[in-house]
């Protein structure tokens, strides 16, 4: 069964919080906050475009969802819920922040359908949590996992990458805390500055330095594999593609790339090979692998085959979907 959302962004609605990176308006590409009135159309129109047989889930996303007046909230889940009701929809997803999470508001989500809250943990180190502005700590994360959990919801916990302060190891510690805390799925952003925020100050001023593509790419790779050995689905790596995310437009610097994930998978691929074929001698090489993973197994712009084609007089890959996610053979 293949899975598919359909967003309703709500940027910046509530939170009181200046986050030094934080500009959801120019992130999700979202300038205009749709009511609840407006709520059933937006579905309706994405459902004449979905293919069969999709697991549908409509997604509040782009805000603290959670940290809205409750009964603006409760006017957005009951126009949702209608389509939980006549079955043209599976169920509802919700992004929030960890401390706008309580019973009251668990109840609520709950009776309307809600099977996924995303908490917006970022890091799980206090210091890094304090620089970015974030107003919560790692015990508010832990609190709110905890409940979201036995209310019997599914957790997703989102991080970045390259926060103030951060360095590998700890966005490495905090993508452990993700698995400690019970995540069923994650998102894995790089830190990116945008005009107008906090962060673009702090980097003019020369107290902020952004990871470089290949940094981030290197420790975000180190992270997806921490998630994957541990079952945790990762539902995005890198930030959508937008027109605002540009430098023509809100983007000032930092570690973004349309095809962050390929890049991050090339890599996962780079490590196995030069595992799997460091002493195989021969001219010519076929490298068999999993239909899905087979232009990651090539590389972005083809970097994996280019530095074998250095060894190897020929390389070929060739697909077979009854080899596992990273099971190769080599002919």
């Amino acid at each position: 069964m293949k899975y598919a959302n359909i967003p309703i962004f709500i940027p910046e609605l509530a939170c009181p919080h200046k986050c030094v990176f934080c500009d959801q308006q120019k992130i999700s590409g979202t300038q205009n906050v749709p009511q609840p009135k407006e709520i059933s159309k937006i579905i309706s129109e994405y459902l004449q475009t979905m293919p069969p047989n999709r697991h549908i889930n409509i997604a509040f996303f782009g805000g603290s969802f959670t940290g809205i007046d409750y009964n603006l909230q409760e006017s957005y889940l009951q126009e949702a819920y209608k389509f939980i009701e006549t079955k043209q929809v599976a169920g509802i997803r919700i992004s929030t922040r960890p401390d706008y999470i309580d019973n009251k508001i668990l109840d609520l989500l709950k009776k309307y359908g809600v099977r996924t809250i995303e908490l917006g943990a970022q890091s799980t180190n206090d210091k890094i949590l304090q620089k970015s502005g974030r107003g919560h700590t790692y015990k508010d994360i832990e609190n709110a996992s905890k409940l979201v959990l036995e209310y019997g919801f599914k957790l997703g916990l989102q991080m970045m990458l390259g926060l103030p302060g951060d360095s590998e190891k700890i966005s490495l510690q905090t993508a452990k805390d993700i698995v400690k805390l019970g995540a069923d799925n994650t998102r894995i952003y790089p830190t990116l500055i945008i005009k107008g925020t906090n962060l673009e100050k702090m980097y003019l001023s020369g107290k902020y330095k952004p990871l470089e593509l290949v940094e981030a790419v290197q420790t975000a790779k180190k992270v997806y594999r921490i998630f994957e050995k541990n079952n945790i689905k990762i539902i995005r790596t890198g930030l959508h593609p937008s027109e605002e995310l540009t430098k023509e437009k809100s983007l000032v610097a930092g570690p973004y790339h349309v095809s962050f994930k390929e890049l991050v998978l090339t890599e996962i691929w780079n490590d196995i090979l030069s595992e799997k074929i460091r002493n195989i001698n021969t001219e010519n090489i076929i490298i068999v692998t999993n239909k899905a993973q087979l232009n990651y197994a090539v590389g972005y712009k083809g970097k994996n085959k280019k530095k074998l084609l250095k060894k190897y007089k020929k390389v070929k890959f060739i697909p077979d979907n009854s080899l596992y996610k990273y099971e190769l053979k080599i002919l």
